[in-house]
């Protein structure tokens, strides 16, 4: 019998950006307090869990968010790019509401939006999120791993994972601040996908798409 091993994608807290800034992969963007909360939330809600591996994108909000978990569960924490967020070229812009499309010059980024045209392609993002998935997978087999990421890189593995077409509306992924999304594993075989909001009390807003 097969052992099951069970990947948790884990989003980051909220930020603090006052400015609505699409920060991107932008440095120096942290946790707000709300952000913080949010990650301690998630180390209670699972911190009694068989997890045995935790990794995180580099970015300063991810590595914030693991921290509660890690010292919670006696782990160190596993920096790796592929868990990054998803490359934008309107990064450093307005992101809020319709102000990316308020200015006339970031017109020339929306040209195709199946690939997407303004960042990183889809089939891009799954590749390296299904390379960093089975890496963790393999190495907490028969146990539980955390991985902290960011929105479109979750939900765009998660649409491959489930046959769904990669290209969407942003405003339609469900992968809200410090959700998990849980891949669980029968040997190397994807029996199901789960999704839980331990922190979604704490949502104060609508945050930026892809944050």
């Amino acid at each position: 019998m097969a052992e099951t091993t069970v990947v948790h994608l884990l989003r980051h807290g909220e930020v603090h950006n006052p400015g609505g800034i699409l920060y991107g992969r932008l440095p120096g963007y942290h946790l707000s307090e709300t952000g913080q909360l949010m990650a301690e939330t998630v180390a209670k809600a699972v911190g009694g869990r068989d997890i045995v591996k935790l990794f995180s994108s580099p970015l300063e909000r991810a590595l914030e968010t693991a921290a509660p978990l890690a010292d919670k569960l006696g782990l160190e924490v596993t920096q790796d790019t592929r868990l990054i967020e998803a490359g934008n070229l309107l990064e450093g812009r307005i992101g809020k509401g319709m102000g990316l499309l308020r200015d006339w010059r970031n017109y020339r980024y929306f040209y195709n939006p199946l690939r997407p045209s303004w960042g990183e392609s889809y089939p891009a993002i799954v590749s390296r999120m299904k390379s960093m998935i089975d890496e963790a997978r393999a190495a907490a087999r028969g146990h539980e791993t955390v991985l902290v990421s960011h929105q479109l890189p979750i939900w765009a593995i998660r649409c491959a994972a489930e046959g769904r077409r990669l290209w969407h509306d942003p405003r339609r992924r469900q992968c809200a601040l410090a959700s998990l999304t849980t891949f669980t594993f029968d040997g190397d075989r994807l029996i199901s996908i789960g999704y839980s909001e331990p922190a979604g009390s704490l949502e104060t807003g609508p945050s930026l798409p892809g944050a």
